[in-house]
């Protein structure tokens, strides 16, 4: 039997990991006691996170950024009311995590370094600008979720460390949202696309999930459609170039030609509602 550790800092949980080195991380365990129950991953122990204080909550800094503490769960994520406007798009991806089960289990840092490609959280976090909050042996850093993914399920986490926090900037009172296709609903996106609008409706930003091994951003062709979101042929181009930057697999959610094929109906679609919603406002 995998024996459980239950640190109530992150300094004692970190440690544990370093005297461990087979041990892993458990926070709301939606993930990991599958893959463990499927055989695909044998940690020697888990180091529960549930204990420690520091990794729970949501608040705001002086600034009015956010501050979302990684044990913060999916429910408590798609219920919080600070996630306005132009961190509207986070509320919604949380909000459309599997069932009701696993977002009252599940937790943000779980599911983050998980890095599924084709979870809800990595497309929403990139369209807000996240910041990792990261503890290890050498200490704490952070770390911009735009650089946190290197390769399908590899990320800038080094051995040892553990996500403690995600931040986010101030919200803007601007339309955002988040929209996925899948199988059926709850299940993972075949493809997913997180959007906000600058604050003078004259741009955006767009992040396409579960079409590469991180989500799709693409700041060059965002600064090339400004002020053009309401010419067909600008938003065209557009979408054409984050087709060519993709890099999909086949999967049982769909091909890689599929996926292809959703990026430009995506991206239209949430930017017709999204300006729908600023004309209406």
């Amino acid at each position: 039997m995998t024996e459980v550790f239950n640190p109530e800092t992150v300094e004692e949980a970190v440690a544990l990991l370093a005297q461990h080195g087979e041990a892993m991380p458990l926070s709301g365990g939606a993930t990991l006691i599958a893959m463990r129950n499927a055989a695909l991953v044998e940690p020697s122990h888990l180091i529960s996170l549930d204990r420690i204080p520091d990794l729970r909550g949501i608040s705001r800094d002086d600034g009015g950024g956010i501050r979302i503490g990684a044990m913060t769960r999916h429910f408590e994520t798609a219920a919080c009311v600070e996630l306005t406007g132009s961190l509207q798009v986070l509320r919604r991806a949380a909000g459309m995590i599997a069932n009701r089960v696993v977002r009252n289990m599940g937790t943000m840092g779980g599911s983050v370094a998980n890095a599924d490609p084709a979870a809800d959280y990595l497309p929403a976090l990139s369209c807000c600008d996240a910041v990792l909050e990261i503890a290890g042996p050498d200490g704490r850093r952070t770390l911009s979720i735009h650089d946190y993914i290197e390769d399908w399920y590899e990320t800038a986490l080094e051995e040892g460390e553990i996500i403690t926090a995600i931040t986010l900037p101030a919200p803007v009172e601007v339309s955002s949202t988040y929209r996925k296709i899948a199988r059926v609903s709850g299940d993972y996106a075949t493809a997913s696309c997180a959007m906000a609008l600058d604050p003078d409706g004259q741009g955006l930003r767009v992040a396409i999930g579960a079409c590469g091994p991180g989500p799709l951003r693409d700041r060059a062709g965002e600064k090339a459609l400004r002020g053009k979101l309401d010419d067909p042929s600008a938003v065209s181009e557009f979408t054409s170039r984050l087709v060519a930057l993709a890099d999909p697999v086949d999967d049982v959610r769909g091909s890689a030609e599929y996926r292809l094929r959703l990026i430009p109906r995506l991206v239209t679609s949430v930017l017709s509602e999204l300006t729908t919603q600023k004309e209406m406002a």
